[in-house]
């Protein structure tokens, strides 16, 4: 896959794609669907397939005092996205000036004389330019009257009805309701970042922990959580399971919110490792404990519940 950070001079052969549009944070099964019917017509057309995202997240430019909400920042929707097997990646800046923007305008500078695109495809919901005026249909006869094609694809249901959106994987996640963001999703949500120094507290009580940031992650239900943990060995990622913590750690007086992971039967050292933590299942609401030593005896309680829950899958 081609990453172009930018959506004017294009190599001559790279223009002409048949261009999947949206923000895509999740990369779900309803994201598939739109991406997937891009690479379809892309292949019938004998053009390339591509997908234009927004980078940062529209939402962080219109709303900027929201909670972090972010699941897929973007190396990580870039990695999705890649093993779709698109052939470019294209990011649109989002800022002030693409806030502005109308649609009309939208179209005519980038979907026609920067991309030079054969054919877009989008959700239902897709909605772009100032004050949204875009729409699927605005883009339908946008298409007629310079020469491209225009794809809407309607709602995605599982078979119980339920639809595939990105709000409905935030609003499982913040439930603890793991199963259902895997469901969507099509995989289990995975924060991934650098492994830091943390107090080293875990160290001492025998449950050595590998500890990540949150930063713009989407803050899931505080608690305990059976996890995969990947590590990159070259182009290979070795999974590994183990136990999480997600939170602020009150017993301890913690205020900084992170990510510790211990994984089973392992004791490297991972301390600037990339690490990716799939959440697999949410096994108890994090919670202050009376005293460091009923603290140790839930997390070794915690330990023996996610390695049982992990052997069976």
């Amino acid at each position: 896959m081609r990453l172009y950070r930018h959506t004017t001079d294009l190599p001559a052969g790279e223009r002409g794609a048949v261009v999947a549009l949206g923000n895509f944070d999740g990369v779900h099964r309803g994201h598939q669907t739109v991406i997937g019917t891009a690479q379809r017509l892309a292949a019938e057309l004998g053009a390339p397939s591509a997908v234009l995202t927004f980078e940062p997240h529209p939402r962080s430019v219109f709303r900027p005092g929201d909670p972090p909400f972010r699941l897929t920042p973007f190396r990580v929707k870039a990695r999705h996205i890649e093993a779709l097997g698109v052939d470019q990646l294209i990011v649109c800046h989002f800022d002030d000036g693409l806030l502005h923007k109308t649609a009309e305008a939208f179209v005519e500078e980038v979907l026609v004389a920067g991309l030079g695109v054969r054919h877009v495809v989008c959700g239902y919901d897709f909605l772009f330019g100032h004050r949204r005026g875009g729409t699927p249909a605005f883009l339908l006869e946008a298409g007629r009257a310079r020469g491209f094609g225009t794809t809407e694809v309607g709602p995605v249901s599982d078979p119980e009805g339920g639809v595939y959106s990105s709000t409905r994987v935030r609003d499982a996640l913040v439930a603890g309701r793991v199963a259902e963001a895997t469901h969507v999703l099509g995989s289990p949500w995975e924060i991934e970042g650098r492994v830091a120094h943390g107090d080293k507290r875990g160290r001492t009580i025998g449950f050595p922990t590998a500890n990540i940031e949150l930063d713009e992650y989407l803050r899931p239900a505080f608690g305990v959580y059976a996890v995969r943990a990947g590590i990159d060995q070259g182009p290979a990622t070795v999974w590994h399971k183990g136990v999480a913590n997600l939170g602020a750690r009150p017993t301890v007086g913690g205020t900084v919110e992170r990510l510790e992971v211990h994984l089973f039967d392992m004791d490297a050292d991972l301390y600037g490792q990339h690490l990716r933590v799939q959440l697999i299942d949410f096994l108890r609401p994090e919670r202050k404990f009376a005293s460091f030593d009923a603290l140790k005896e839930q997390i070794r309680c915690d330990t023996a519940a996610a390695r049982a829950l992990l052997a069976e899958g």
